[in-house]
């Protein structure tokens, strides 16, 4: 069918209700619009669904929650999974706990129980409820860091991780299968919790997360010595975050955690920010307020669903706050815990760092120091969770850290998505242990830089919405794909990636080899003096993404070339659309 067609199918049907046709009858002289909602399907990605909220066959509304559970559903009863269960947890998005429920119901008409948390819940307790309750899936009705008209639907596995290969695949065939919307099966809630199919779950599962963060706690005893002297001021930025980091850090004994007020309660209109993106300035701005007016050692932000924290820190000598980008957090974590475990002599020969392809090479150069084998995978936290997978099927490997640059890591295998909650203990930690040694974060930080080289790292992105914006984006990946470029920014390219093709280039000998990892529409270079850069469409929204790392002599000079490389990046993509 047409787009034309298919908006006049849902106005006409008996199907669909009718504040939904009513939402599309208002829009009935605006071609765009109709074209834009109904020109394609709400792509059910590698990592489920993310679009904005409304009607039609691309947005996110009941009708494609239902389509895309639908899909789940079959593909779990053809894997014969569907005795398990499934898990099922939402964010404080406007519609979230709807679309929880369209989908336990959906699970339910097909014979499938659902395990539907009473309120909201960040993704990585979702995560984490996956393994304890031994469900077949998970279901997480969040849009993460988008702006407030997005919603979407994440979907793990068994194992506790984002899905993927072969049940990405598989679960994506079963979903574009389905046609027909009036076929989808649901059924009355009251029916569905009497029948025993829709359960509800919440504070034994909260206890038993709770207690798996705490245990990865490596010094209480400088919580403890240091509890009554440092001032945290967190803000969960109108999500999910507020009552576990709060509940875990006051269980450890911290006693000065100041909570940005205007910040904390649940709003799907996210009303502070414009973005609830923890990388954000703006979402800063009330916690370094805060954070000047008592004299704070850290700023901590989690993203509406806390799986990313936003990290500032202070300079004890000029009471100035530094931001730490999610490679220099992760890093510091990565440091830290790497460091306690070897000098508590627990860390084992096997011991691996992961890290995704375009997180900085400071990780590298941590891996080594330590002695622990460096893993590289795709951009996607639900990469690293295989590797942890495949360390506990094959029993070779230790999982110790895992980190990507977009603000997010694990400590500990309690969830196999990255986990804010955990992150914002172990920094408070950090904070502590190394205040015991007359340091803050921002001097450790330094003396990283002075051991490993000043490494700087860049992320940026440009907006193409809609179809045309799509296919700009499509086009200039393969431009640079067809024209593989020698030089950047006065860098020699010494390697060209190309993760679609899975070949690697040495661009001196012509020696072409293969990546090792799945295929994935990304360009990646390696460049002279330790430089790089990568090339991606975003996975989550409308954007051409490029990253981008250099090594400097000191600061000044790391930050100098960062900039310059990253204004060639956008020079150069600029004139390719």
């Amino acid at each position: 069918m047409s787009y034309r067609e298919l908006y006049n199918n849902w106005l006409e049907s008996p199907y669909f209700d009718e504040g939904t046709k009513a939402e599309l009858k208002a829009i009935e002289g605006d071609e765009k619009e109709i074209e834009d909602r109904f020109y394609t399907e709400l792509e059910f990605g590698t990592a489920g669904l993310r679009g904005v909220i409304g009607a039609g066959t691309n947005r996110m509304n009941i009708y494609t929650v239902r389509k895309a559970t639908q899909g789940l559903a079959n593909y779990i009863i053809k894997m014969n999974g569907q005795d398990k269960g499934v898990a099922i947890a939402f964010d404080s998005r406007h519609m979230s706990p709807e679309f929880a429920d369209e989908a336990a119901l959906c699970l339910n008409a097909n014979g499938i129980k659902a395990y539907v948390f009473d309120s909201l819940r960040p993704t990585p307790e979702l995560s984490f409820a996956v393994r304890e309750l031994g469900c077949i899936a998970g279901i997480n009705v969040t849009a993460s860091h988008n702006p407030a008209e997005y919603n979407g639907y994440k979907v793990y596995w068994e194992d506790g991780a984002q899905i993927t290969p072969p049940h990405d695949t598989g679960i994506m065939y079963a979903v574009s299968a389905i046609s027909d919307y009036s076929l989808v099966k649901t059924m009355d809630k009251d029916e569905a919790v009497k029948e025993g199919l829709y359960v509800q779950i919440g504070k034994e599962v909260d206890d038993k997360y709770i207690a798996a963060l705490k245990s990865q706690v490596k010094h209480q005893d400088a919580i403890d010595a240091m509890q009554k002297d440092i001032k945290i001021v967190y803000t969960p930025l109108h999500g999910t975050g507020n009552i576990p980091v709060r509940r875990v850090l006051k269980e450890l004994g911290f006693e000065n955690v100041y909570v940005v007020k205007e910040q904390e309660l649940p709003d799907g209109d996210f009303p502070t920010v414009s973005y609830p993106n923890p990388e954000s300035k703006e979402a800063f701005e009330l916690a370094v307020k805060m954070g000047n007016e008592i004299n704070a050692d850290i700023l901590l932000a989690t993203d509406p669903d806390a799986d990313r924290l936003g990290v500032y820190v202070r300079d004890d000598k000029t009471g100035e706050y530094h931001v730490l980008t999610g490679n220099m957090s992760g890093c510091l974590l990565a440091e830290y815990e790497i460091s306690q475990m070897k000098e508590a002599g627990q860390l084992p020969d096997d011991a691996a760092l992961i890290k995704t392809i375009v997180t900085t090479n400071l990780a590298n150069d941590i891996a080594k120091y330590y002695n622990v084998r460096l893993i590289e995978v795709l951009t996607g936290f639900k990469y690293i969770g295989e590797q942890i997978l495949n360390f506990e099927t094959t029993k070779k490997g230790h999982y110790a850290f895992g980190f990507e640059e977009s603000y997010g890591c694990l400590i500990g295998t309690h969830a196999r998505d990255k986990d804010a909650v955990v992150a914002t203990m172990a920094l408070c930690e950090a904070v502590a242990y190394y205040k015991t040694k007359g340091m803050s974060l921002w001097d450790k930080m330094i003396e990283m830089y002075e051991r490993y080289g000043y490494w700087s790292d860049g992320v940026q992105s440009i907006t193409l919405k809609g179809k045309e914006g799509i296919e700009k984006i499509k086009n200039t990946i393969e431009k640079l794909r067809e024209n593989v470029p020698t030089e950047i920014a006065g860098y020699k390219v010494l390697s060209a990636r190309d993760y679609k093709l899975d070949t690697v280039k040495n661009m001196e000998t012509g020696e072409v080899t293969g990546t090792g990892l799945p295929k994935s529409n990304v360009l990646y270079y390696d460049l002279s003096d330790s430089a790089w850069v990568c090339v991606r469409p975003s996975g989550t929204e409308p954007k051409l993404k490029f990253y981008y790392g250099v090594k400097g002599k000191d600061f000044a000079d790391a930050e100098a070339k960062d900039k310059e490389l990253g204004e060639y990046m956008i020079n150069l993509v600029n004139s390719m659309l």
